[in-house]
């Protein structure tokens, strides 16, 4: 993946994956244009969506769109990397939004660490009251500071690192979790990765059940796939399945003392979809253990 540095590569490449989400993406832009793009280049990496992006690429000239036909996020932040000959680099989702000030912070912080994750708000799209998935994302979702300071890795949808890093280990693998798989690796070879809650990105929350059920089914197939398949860790995944339903009720309490949840039917929606949710993946991991299809 080496790529050479020329004198007058921008220091700080953005790098925003995107399939099938147009809105999202210009949302995105939008809020990016917003930032200080001094000695910053914006490189948009499609999947080879059906919808076309000629409106944006009028839109924002200044933006690199390229094209990667390997489907997968995996394949379309590699394809940005190789685009571009920036040391920095910088990831964020289509469907993120950054602060007004994301850049210049992370151009402060940017040496202090090899990997830097961020902080990550949910808000919702559709109007009040939430449905139970909202309510459950208010409270659950994207928590990077435990990823970063509890589990050892980071989401890429607000991520900053190195290009000789990625020289060093190698890129993004399609078919696993791929930003939990290659900061964890990184941080194998001894790479530093710290938290930093003033890099803030805010995404939307899932908007049904059908939604959070499609998240948890993909995040569920990716992590058995990082445990392995030998019988030890089998029966640790099954272990791990078995105590879903008891946690739900040990994360009842954070649910009812939540901030984010603005009424009583938001924090009973909330723990209606916790407790399904866990039961729901307890079946699953189970199926997995077992070594049959999810």
């Amino acid at each position: 993946m080496s790529t050479a540095i020329s004198e007058t590569a921008p220091a700080i490449a953005v790098i925003i994956p995107h399939y099938n989400d147009v809105q999202r993406l210009e949302r995105c832009l939008k809020a990016l244009m917003q930032n200080d793009l001094t000695d910053t280049e914006v490189v948009v990496v499609d999947n080879k969506s059906p919808v076309s992006l000629k409106a944006l690429r009028n839109a924002f000239p200044t933006v690199r769109f390229v094209v990667e036909e390997e489907k997968g996020a995996a394949a379309a932040r590699n394809r940005g990397i190789c685009e571009t000959a920036a040391p920095r680099l910088f990831f964020i989702d289509a469907d993120c939004v950054p602060s007004r000030d994301w850049l210049t912070v992370g151009r402060e912080i940017a040496a202090r660490a090899d990997l830097i994750g961020g902080r990550v708000d949910v808000f919702d799209e559709t109007p009040p009251p939430r449905s139970g998935a909202e309510a459950f994302e208010a409270v659950f979702a994207f928590n990077f500071r435990h990823y970063i300071e509890v589990q050892g890795f980071s989401g890429s949808g607000n991520l900053l690192t190195r290009r000789d890093i990625f020289e060093e280990i190698g890129g993004f693998i399609n078919g696993v979790s791929e930003d939990r798989e290659w900061t964890m690796r990184a941080v194998a070879h001894g790479y530093e990765l710290i938290y930093e809650d003033r890099l803030r990105v805010s995404h939307p929350s899932r908007q049904d059940w059908n939604a959070l059920r499609t998240k948890w089914h993909r995040t569920t197939r990716e992590g058995f796939q990082l445990n392995g398949t030998s019988p030890a860790r089998r029966l640790k995944w099954a272990i791990r399945a078995l105590a879903m339903p008891a946690s739900a009720v040990v994360h009842i309490p954070k649910v009812l003392n939540s901030g984010k949840l603005a009424t009583a039917g938001e924090r009973m929606r909330a723990i209606a979809t916790l407790i399904r949710l866990r039961c729901l993946r307890m079946v699953w991991m189970l199926r997995q253990a077992s070594g049959g299809a999810l």
